[in-house]
């Protein structure tokens, strides 16, 4: 079975698998093995998987923020083509660990773009005051290749 879910979602075969050798090392097993140690880098694997599908969802969301409310013409091309590499690389992960997607905290994701973005928002012509407290986008929305946000200036 873990073979199976290894090859069908891998940070949840992280997961089992941190949880199977903490539970091997409760009952000290005669093996020199750091089974906590072991565990936490198996964990660790699964988490990294998260972090850069999180990372590539927080390019997806200030690339979105920019084709929504900026006036910029020319680089609007460029930050759509940017977000289709971006959805490309998070579906690469998601259909190696579909379990992943239940793991992204979208409003905490939104909140680290929004912090971390500003100098690019800045630079899009956008004042940061106007962009939304809460995440104006659905994760269904953020991944899904054919949608798009409306910009507010009319462009396209």
């Amino acid at each position: 079975m873990t073979t199976a879910l290894y090859d069908s979602d891998f940070y949840a075969w992280t997961e089992e698998q941190a949880a199977q050798l903490r539970r091997a090392g409760e009952t000290r097993v005669n093996l020199p093995v750091d089974w906590e140690a072991v565990a936490e880098e198996i964990e660790d694997l699964g988490k990294s998987r998260l972090a850069a599908a999180e990372s590539f969802l927080r390019l997806i969301i200030l690339h979105c923020l920019k084709l929504e409310y900026s006036r910029l013409v020319e680089p609007r091309e460029h930050w759509r083509v940017e977000i289709d590499t971006f959805r490309a690389e998070i579906d690469h992960r998601l259909e190696e660990s579909p379990s992943l997607k239940s793991r992204i905290d979208l409003d905490r994701v939104y909140r680290i773009t929004r912090r971390r973005g500003k100098r690019q928002i800045i630079n899009a012509g956008i004042d940061p005051d106007d962009m939304p407290p809460d995440c104006p986008y659905s994760l269904d929305d953020l991944l899904d290749e054919d949608w798009w946000p409306e910009n507010r200036h009319g462009l396209t």
